[in-house]
């Protein structure tokens, strides 16, 4: 029996573009939902009771919530072509360790580069700039975060290269005069098809962030 994958997701969440990225990367073939997340569906409310958050990855009829939990799902069922996490329990434990860092640290912060006013937003985006340092850091000179392979940590990170625009426009910066390593790491990324189809232009995102702001009333 063939397998049944289906993807709840959002067309702007880096979140769901990590899965995205990760069942591409691995060749699988999925049924895409797009919810609507002022109207969520019933599907994926009763998918993920918890946090009733997209993405959600169904697999045979079994729901996995949280996008880097589906990703390792994803590198564990499909584990005979393209693995995305180390082989090496050491190597694998610090994916997992910069993977969760991407979540704790450029998420939340870019959140409040985009939401957040004056000295708020002024203290983000140094923040930001410091985090996404430590990142270009821990790259070094390699291809890729693991290695010469398009890995976990790239497909935990490169998601937020789309809303780059965002956080640069809104904050006054520029990531690239900052963190130029970074940023030819994210254009490597692209040249990757199952990135490259996976992630939405930064101007489409852009575009998404100020009509957000607008219906909040932040100008």
């Amino acid at each position: 029996m063939a397998d049944e994958v289906v993807l709840l997701d959002f067309w702007a969440s880096p979140f769901g573009m990590r899965v995205r990225i990760a069942l591409a990367e691995k060749g699988i073939n999925y049924e895409y939902k797009e919810e609507d997340l002022r109207n969520k569906s019933p599907l994926l409310l009763q998918s993920n009771p918890v946090h009733k958050k997209i993405p959600v990855l169904i697999h045979n009829g079994k729901p996995i919530a949280e996008s880097l939990i589906a990703v390792q799902y994803i590198d564990e069922v499909w584990n005979d072509a393209s693995p995305l996490l180390p082989s090496d329990p050491y190597q694998r434990a610090q994916a997992r360790f910069w993977a969760d860092y991407v979540d704790k640290k450029i998420y939340e912060i870019g959140r409040n580069i985009i939401w957040k006013k004056n000295e708020e937003r002024e203290a983000a985006k140094k923040e930001f700039i410091d985090c996404l340092k430590l990142l270009e850091e821990q790259l070094g000179d390699k291809t890729y975060f693991g290695g010469d392979k398009l890995g976990y940590v790239d497909i935990a990170l490169v998601p937020f290269y789309t809303w780059f625009k965002g956080y640069e426009t809104l904050g006054n910066f520029n990531i690239e005069s900052e963190c130029p390593k970074l940023i030819a790491w994210a254009k490597r990324c692209l040249q990757k098809e199952s990135v490259s189809k996976s992630l939405h232009d930064q101007g489409q995102i852009y575009e998404f962030i100020v009509e957000i702001r607008k219906k909040l009333g932040i100008e």
